[in-house]
């Protein structure tokens, strides 16, 4: 997570917490009595009730289709009557993830495609019925119609009788009116009956539809609890594919870092060392030309190209220590950090608690992200020190840095801390991951977790 040193909680803020804050300040009732005439409530009773008649089409549909399927495959006629009953199920999956999406607020992605490698109905019957996703709709078809229904029949109950018993000083009249009876009739044999016709049964009635319909709304997003479990697990990607197109994209930003740091390096080069260089060179070339001429003019352009030649052995040190400090190769991260502590503006505290040297691409990226967090520092958080702690937990490195600065990170801001956006990206092209916890007037702590490679 990237982040900037400004006003305000940088990696808290955003629409979400500012829509929460005004939704507190908004809703004066308890969530337990607002919640049977809240928007969401009534969405989720909706999902229930729609998953009813879906379900018995999908059901209908898929153990019609798979079981003709299967009764036909002792002929031809069994593989495109599956694939179609697949193909179908998939269709149905679309549905519920749009359903999921309307009334439940579930983003699911779409499954992974149906790849077809050859033309024709062949090829495209062999990769529906080999696509794990489509077997995965098929269940889904199956499983979700008893849930359905008692999902459908618990909800129902529940709101029906709930929002009945709450309204029954406002209908009950209808009985000595319209029914020859006192009220509603809660016992009866062939000796005696009781109804719910004076003041105090119709309160208490009332009051116990008041806790019912309070209670429905938690109920029934506990049955929806279970259908957003059905439509992630089986309607979305696997978890395989999910984690192709993740490291796909840690490939890609892995391969444009690589790519911006050659070009940093090369640009320092050309800028930097090789212009010194050319300058030595001539330099050198006009010493040499007065050496027999003016012997003293000749000594000073030498003495001058003397002084460009400790300049560029120390920017191609500089740039040999940000591509790949010795001193980490050598020793490891304790002396690497306590040599980049040691240049940092401020003063700063390192402790390595480490029982054996990670692998070197590990260490690289979490020295790099220590540098990168300490010049930040130097240059933004106006802080008077700072610490520096790296440990183990299990099977993950974990580094933290802290400083007593000013605080208030602001991922908006636009400017300061704009290369910590790179350092999160490279730490997630290892499954990493950079949490910045930075309130106003500070401190600001930055814990960055990295995976233990021996």
């Amino acid at each position: 997570m990237a982040t900037e040193y400004g006003q305000g909680y940088g990696h808290r803020s955003g629409p979400g917490f500012h829509g929460a804050a005004a939704g507190e300040r908004r809703h004066r009732l308890p969530a337990a009595l607002r919640a049977p005439i809240e928007a969401r409530s009534w969405r989720e009773f909706g999902y229930v009730m729609l998953g009813l008649p879906l379900g018995i089409a999908m059901f209908t549909f898929a153990i019609t289709m798979f079981s003709l399927g299967a009764g036909l495959l002792v002929t031809f006629l069994g593989v495109p009557v599956l694939a179609g009953a697949l193909a179908g199920c998939r269709g149905f999956g679309a549905l519920e993830r749009a359903r999921a999406r309307g009334l439940l607020g579930v983003e699911v992605d779409s499954p992974e495609r149906v790849t077809v490698r050859r033309q024709g109905a062949m090829a495209w019957m062999g990769a529906i019925l080999k696509n794990g996703s489509s077997w995965r709709h098929l269940l889904y078809a199956v499983l979700q119609f008893p849930w359905a229904v008692f999902s459908f029949v618990v909800a129902l109950t529940f709101w029906a009788y709930g929002w009945a018993m709450l309204t029954y000083p406002l209908w009950f009249w209808l009985f000595p009116v319209y029914g020859g009876q006192g009220g509603l009739q809660l016992y009866g044999d062939g000796t005696h009956s009781i109804y719910l016709d004076n003041p105090f049964e119709i309160a208490v009635t009332a009051l116990l539809g008041l806790l019912i319909t309070m209670a429905t709304p938690w109920i029934v997003r506990a049955l929806t609890t279970v259908d957003r479990l059905m439509v992630l697990g089986l309607l979305g990607p696997s978890r395989l594919a999910t984690r192709v197109v993740e490291l796909e994209s840690d490939r890609g930003v892995v391969v444009d870092t690589a790519a911006a740091d050659l070009r940093r390096i090369e640009r320092d080069l050309h800028d930097g060392a090789q212009a010194r260089l050319v300058n030595l060179a001539m330099g050198l070339g006009l010493a040499k030309e007065k050496l027999t001429e003016d012997p003293q003019a000749a000594a000073r352009m030498v003495d001058e190209a003397h002084g460009e030649v400790k300049t560029a052995l120390q920017e191609l040190r500089d740039l040999a220590r940000g591509i790949h400090p010795a001193v980490l190769t050598d020793r490891g991260l304790d002396a690497a950090l306590s040599s980049v502590a040691s240049r940092c503006t401020v003063p700063v505290a390192v402790d390595v608690d480490l029982p054996a040297r990670p692998a070197p691409a590990i260490e690289g990226i979490a020295y790099f992200t220590v540098s990168e967090l300490l010049q930040n520092i130097s240059k933004h958080a106006r802080a008077t020190r700072a610490t520096v702690d790296v440990w183990r937990v299990e099977n993950r490195l974990m580094l933290q840095v802290v400083d007593n600065g000013v605080g208030g990170a602001d991922v908006s801001a636009g400017s300061g801390l704009a290369g910590l956006a790179g350092l999160a990206e490279r730490l997630d092209a290892v499954d990493g991951i950079l949490v910045v916890d930075s309130p106003a007037g500070g401190p600001t702590r930055i814990t960055a977790e990295l995976p233990w490679r021996g």
